[in-house]
């Protein structure tokens, strides 16, 4: 997983914006995404970068409208006001923030690439990739679904191995052994060799018309399927 310096049982709770600019500069942590503790579809993510000169950036799906009014978009904002980017943080730090390093991601066809993988009773059974032109490659924030071959194909030239990826998502998916159904966010290292879990989702199934991995447990059946399949009968 990517290394945050707010979780663990010693780490001090992030306050507001003076607590993430402290975190920004750190060794290693110039770029962090942070995380609503309580949320899901990337509402209120942000991914925050720096520069020299003490610039700052935000890429997020919140909208900060001029009477300082925050509201959930489908299109993605960036600002580069620091005053801005504070007002959204001291908003949204009370009710929790998790800031994690933000890692280089491998590419595909230019774009920055992850995959979200469907584990159903402890088997990935689903895999989508998702690319998108900027950090947040959420399907319905505008990101696009890429080529799975090309995935595949990729991390074998590597001299890596499909299946152990996708065992990364199956582990991930063991520490919520009372959860039947979660998406994992895989996050492939640039170069398509070694992969870390950015999330586990207990709602990641919607996924319409994607079919189960060829030679899997749910091979040409949808996501809702394969969790029905997996009910226990009498």
């Amino acid at each position: 997983v990517p290394p945050s310096p707010t979780s663990g049982a010693a780490a001090p709770p992030l306050r507001g914006w003076p607590d993430l600019r402290e975190i920004l500069g750190r060794p290693g942590l110039r770029r962090v995404f942070a995380k609503p503790a309580h949320g899901s579809s990337a509402s209120g993510v942000l991914a925050v970068e720096t520069a020299s000169g003490g610039r700052v950036r935000a890429t997020t799906s919140v909208e900060l409208t001029p009477s300082g009014a925050l509201y959930n978009s489908l299109r993605l904002h960036r600002y580069e006001d620091e005053a801005a980017i504070a007002a959204i943080v001291d908003a949204l730090a009370p009710d929790g923030l998790h800031v994690e390093r933000w890692l280089p991601k491998a590419s595909q066809h230019g774009r920055s690439a992850d995959l979200r993988v469907v584990v159903v009773a402890g088997r990935a059974t689903h895999a989508v990739v998702r690319t998108a032109a900027g950090p947040l490659t959420n399907l319905h924030l505008g990101g696009s679904r890429g080529d799975l071959a090309a995935v595949q194909a990729a991390v074998a030239a590597a001299g890596g191995s499909w299946r152990q990826a996708l065992e990364v998502c199956e582990r991930a998916a063991a520490v919520f052994p009372g959860t039947p159904c979660v998406g994992v966010d895989l996050l492939p290292a640039a170069g398509w060799r070694r992969f870390a879990v950015g999330e586990v989702n207990a709602f990641g199934d919607l996924l319409p018309g994607l079919a189960g991995l060829p030679g899997g447990p749910a091979e040409g059946t949808d996501t809702y399927g394969a969790q029905v399949a997996a009910l226990p009968h009498p």
